[in-house]
């Protein structure tokens, strides 16, 4: 697996969406991004919390459930706990949702704004146990840059 250098990322991040007034826009692009520097990914993308769930986003990827219930699947679970949710194999993952069957590993990351979780970082890989901890420290810190456009 290629190293990825997540600070090169957040820095990219920055520049696409700097002084950009357009979330949809910094979205689409940001999303674009992750899919091209991040491999072995089968998805890549945001939900946003709108009515107590999550609503799908800009993405990469193939189609995706459009509207996942706060607590539900691996997205659901990590705004319900606050946290993000790294998983090896989604399969043995309760509850867990198979927008994609091709899927067997995802990390979520909640995405803040003003104290309040507005959405999440959604990415999904073919591969079992395709995000390390390297990987979550490196996506938490883009979801940093990510938070300062929302």
């Amino acid at each position: 697996m290629k190293n990825v250098n997540y600070e090169d990322l957040f820095q990219r991040i920055r520049a696409l969406t700097e002084d950009v007034p357009y979330l949809t826009a910094n979205l689409a692009n940001t999303s674009a991004l992750l899919w091209e520097m991040l491999p072995d990914l089968n998805w890549a993308g945001f939900y946003q919390l709108t009515d107590e769930a999550l609503v799908l986003g800009p993405f990469q990827g193939r189609p995706a459930c459009i509207r996942i219930p706060v607590g539900k699947g691996v997205c659901g679970g990590a705004v319900k706990e606050g946290k993000t949710l790294r998983v090896e194999n989604v399969h043995a993952f309760p509850g867990h949702i198979a927008c994609d069957s091709a899927s067997n590993s995802e990390i979520v990351i909640p995405l803040w704004k003003k104290g309040e979780i507005w959405g999440v970082l959604d990415l999904d890989s073919p591969l079992f146990g395709r995000f390390s901890e390297e990987d979550q420290r490196g996506l938490e810190n883009a979801a940093r840059a990510i938070e300062a456009f929302l």
